[in-house]
């Protein structure tokens, strides 16, 4: 019998946007892929993208696709530079948007960088039955999300509730 206390492990894919940084080189997708398998999850792709919608989009939708892939996580390209166009990549293909994701990622990282995180477009939404979330290329920011949101809305045994137990019901 399934033990409902028993912490479920989640498929996370993560996505570097960045026209520079190589594998070696990527501190921001190293600290996410770190992060998610200390807590136990298990990393099902993990790419570096250059930051063109075309190029982000198809990327998104081949992990949207999979039934390996259950969560997206990006870093990179969600300031304000002519060059920054994950959330447009992202928001394109949510089915629904997560607001709350960018507004307390905000809040949080107002603590650490003040009145600069107004630069930060970071977004969440869900497409096809997959959670994508959209974070800034900082390593420190990366860090914030992890640690203070997504690894407890990661966890199935979250309570008063988390974003794995809506999983099974996002294809309703």
């Amino acid at each position: 019998m399934n033990d409902p206390a028993k912490k479920k492990c989640v498929n996370i894919a993560i996505l570097t946007v960045s026209d520079t940084r190589t594998l070696e080189n990527d501190t921001s997708g190293q600290t996410l892929a770190d992060r998610v398998q200390a807590a136990g999850h298990h990393i099902a792709d993990r790419r570096i993208v250059k930051d063109e919608i075309p190029l982000l989009q198809e990327t998104l939708r081949e992990w949207i696709g999979r039934a390996d892939v259950d969560v997206v996580i990006s870093t990179g390209g969600t300031g304000v530079t002519g060059r920054d166009v994950t959330p447009e990549a992202f928001e394109g293909l949510y089915e629904k948007s997560i607001p709350g994701f960018g507004e307390l990622f905000r809040w949080l990282s107002y603590q650490n960088i003040k009145t600069s995180t107004i630069q930060s477009r970071a977004t969440a939404g869900v497409a096809k039955g997959t959670f994508l979330f959209a974070l800034p290329g900082s390593t420190g920011a990366c860090k914030d999300a992890w640690d203070q949101i997504l690894v407890h809305q990661m966890d199935s045994t979250h309570k008063p509730c988390n974003l794995v137990e809506l999983m099974p019901r996002l294809m309703e």
